[in-house]
């Protein structure tokens, strides 16, 4: 009888529910930016075409016939000398604002935050549903004896286990850490189901991605031919969340990068900061991560 253990599907979706969450959080925040901004721009009824005549201290003055107005506008000396188009109140002129000053690059900048959270929970639902889709399906197909030895391997950041199948064609199936595999047998006969997921001990071991013909690259670590049976394997999301803990370190400096990029200052570095950190815990989830 199979038991029902699958810490790697909690695991996964914790990660997800996090992911989701901080997506919905960035969504939220960028879409009530984003309707603050197109409510000013909606009240800026009245349109004329004047001059940018001066800059300082982060804004521009422009003259027209109707008036003057001072439109925040980063980087507007660029624009001094130049005739623009200008949308202001009509019942306050002073209110104006021209291309690219700061409330239109602003509201761009609050949609494309909506749009990129809303990209990011898309995908990671979708590639994860796949991957549920794919187990599922194996799990109800015909099954089979196979040897197999338990190796884990180090590629980058990332450390992963694999079963090594041995038969006509040798194969490496990469599976989700479970603690049965801290302690099988190397070669030992498991049941493998739809040729992706294997069943040992009556544990079902789910695959972390497609199985290959060409041994996978990175830093091979066998398991023992006899492992000590009292070995104490990691449990639980605490030993996962430590693992993974190193793919927090790309995420200050992609943030960095797309701050500068994007010259969304402060709150850009800390928006991708954040989304970059939950992404580098689900991407450590769904590739399966070993803790052992």
């Amino acid at each position: 009888m199979l038991r029902s253990r699958v810490p790697a599907l909690r695991y996964g979706l914790t990660t997800t529910a996090v992911v989701l969450a901080v997506c919905f959080v960035v969504a939220l925040l960028s879409w009530l930016s984003y309707s603050d901004g197109r409510a000013t721009l909606s009240s800026l009824t009245a349109r004329g075409l004047g001059d940018v005549v001066s800059y300082s201290d982060g804004a521009v003055e422009v003259k027209w016939p109707a008036g003057t107005a001072r439109v925040a506008y980063e980087n507007g000396d660029r624009v001094v000398g130049k005739q623009t188009q200008i949308a202001f109140d009509p019942a306050d002129p002073s209110r104006a604002v021209i291309p690219g000053s700061d409330l239109f690059v602003s509201t761009d900048r609050a949609l494309g935050g909506v749009t990129f959270a809303i990209a990011v929970a898309l995908l990671v639902l979708s590639v994860g549903g796949v991957r549920l889709l794919l187990a599922v399906r194996a799990v109800r197909s015909s099954a089979e004896t196979v040897s197999v030895r338990r190796i884990r391997l180090q590629s980058g950041l990332m450390v992963r286990s694999w079963l090594e199948i041995d038969g006509p064609v040798e194969r490496w199936l990469p599976v989700y850490y479970d603690p049965v595999l801290v302690t099988l047998p190397s070669p030992a006969d498991v049941e493998l189901r739809g040729g992706r997921v294997a069943v040992i001990d009556g544990v079902t071991v789910y695959p972390s991605g497609r199985p290959v013909t060409k041994h996978p690259r990175g830093r091979r670590l066998d398991n023992p031919v006899r492992p000590d049976p009292e070995t104490r394997a990691p449990t639980g999301l605490a030993a996962q969340i430590r693992v993974d803990a190193v793919f927090l370190v790309p995420a200050p400096f992609v943030g960095l990068f797309w701050a500068y990029l994007d010259g969304t200052g402060f709150t850009g570095w800390i928006t991708t900061t954040l989304i970059a950190a939950v992404l580098g815990f689900w991407w450590g989830a769904f590739r399966g991560s070993d803790p052992s």
